[in-house]
């Protein structure tokens, strides 16, 4: 797989305000992780189903299937920028060997449509807004497309993951306004722990209308944030205003 470093990414730091991701960029601004945005916007219907599936698991296995989970994604996701890389890696770890089968089933029914590629786990920002970083930007074929690898307990529905193709939406508007490209396509490639494969490629109107929606959360995150620092101002004012009586 050929790498093209037409475009150069910044190298960012990663922090931690108020207990949610922000990337610092270039040491100039801090900005909310676009995940972060998700979940501070998510519907709260979502939070509800979330909350009753915990009470169901019962808290503990919930929180045993939710970490299992993280570290199979997180060693699935090495295997595959190793392999891109051309750089080997081996866990011989149960969760490794997992992994390395699930990331085989991607490499051969969903990396295999890949040309080339721009950039690898690249950071992407939006001046003033957002940013994130995404697993790969790619010639998928033969179209610019922004790509994710995702790993899954069980195989999923399209209409389950409207999150996911927010999140690739909003790294394909952060990467056409910082580079002037006119990226239309994202490409998730996802494998279940059975390894089951899935893709789901977003693209066109649909595309477009995951971009519209992505603003509507941006635009819903700031002003949450805005009248949180407005509330906690009345809040100050009022205490100052007390203790003066």
């Amino acid at each position: 797989m050929k790498h093209n470093n037409k475009f150069i990414y910044p190298k960012t730091v990663r922090e931690t305000i108020d207990g949610k991701r922000h990337y610092n960029i270039n040491d100039k601004e801090k900005l909310p992780s676009v995940t972060t945005i998700l979940s501070k916007t998510s519907p709260k219907e979502k939070e509800e189903g979330l909350r009753k599936w915990r009470e169901k698991v019962g808290e503990d296995n919930a929180t045993r299937i939710v970490n299992e989970a993280a570290a199979r994604g997180t060693a699935m996701h090495k295997i595959l920028e190793r392999y891109v890389g051309e750089e080997g890696y081996l866990d011989l770890t149960a969760v490794g060997q997992n992994a390395h089968n699930m990331a085989v089933r991607i490499i051969e029914q969903g990396l295999s449509n890949i040309t080339e590629y721009y950039g690898l786990e690249a950071t992407l920002y939006y001046p003033g807004l957002y940013a994130g970083a995404t697993d790969m930007i790619a010639l998928h074929k033969n179209e610019m497309a922004i790509v994710d690898f995702k790993q899954t307990n069980k195989p999923k529905k399209r209409e389950w993951i409207d999150d996911y193709c927010l999140q690739l939406a909003a790294y394909g508007m952060a990467h056409d306004y910082v580079y002037k490209t006119q990226i239309n396509k994202a490409v998730i490639m996802m494998c279940s722990k059975d390894n089951y494969y899935q893709e789901f490629i977003i693209e066109g109107e649909e595309y477009r209308k995951y971009k519209h929606k992505w603003l509507e959360r941006v635009n819903q995150y700031y002003e949450q944030k805005s009248k949180i620092r407005s509330d906690d101002g009345e809040i100050k004012q009022s205490s100052e205003s007390n203790k003066k009586m």
